[in-house]
């Protein structure tokens, strides 16, 4: 099916750009979430479920989770980050970052997976290839 249709063509060599991304994600993402390119990065985040949400009420500050979203691709998206923090640079050092602040690893690796969403979101919509000095904030 992807090579019968450009549009998925021209995405599917886009997202496998990345260092990190084979064809079981490439796959995913363009079967379970056709809107990818369409949509703000937030949105993007919420839509995969690594997006945190607030838990406050007046003085209460509670911690922030994520929560919902489309588990299938959040899943394969943190098997592939586990390859990416292997392979490329950016996600490497973002890890290990979070990791020296006092993060907790699952939680290091998810705010990578919503980084990596970012980015990946932003080169479909702007039809680019993978750059490694990219800005993502």
């Amino acid at each position: 099916m992807i090579e019968k249709c450009s549009e998925y063509k021209t995405k599917n060599t886009i997202i496998q750009s990345m260092p990190g991304i084979g064809n079981v994600v490439a796959f995913n993402l363009l079967s379970d979430m056709p809107e990818l390119g369409y949509l703000t990065n937030k949105e993007a985040a919420s839509l995969i479920g690594v997006a945190p949400f607030n838990k406050e009420s007046g003085r209460y500050e509670g911690q922030r989770n994520i929560r919902g979203g489309r588990h299938k691709i959040r899943t394969v998206m943190y098997m592939a980050m586990m390859s990416a923090m292997q392979c490329n640079p950016v996600f490497k050092a973002t890890y290990q970052r979070l990791l020296a602040a006092g993060k907790p690893k699952k939680t290091a690796i998810i705010a990578c997976v919503r980084k990596m969403i970012i980015i990946l979101n932003s080169m479909v919509r702007d039809g680019v290839m993978w750059n490694p000095k990219m800005n993502t904030n």
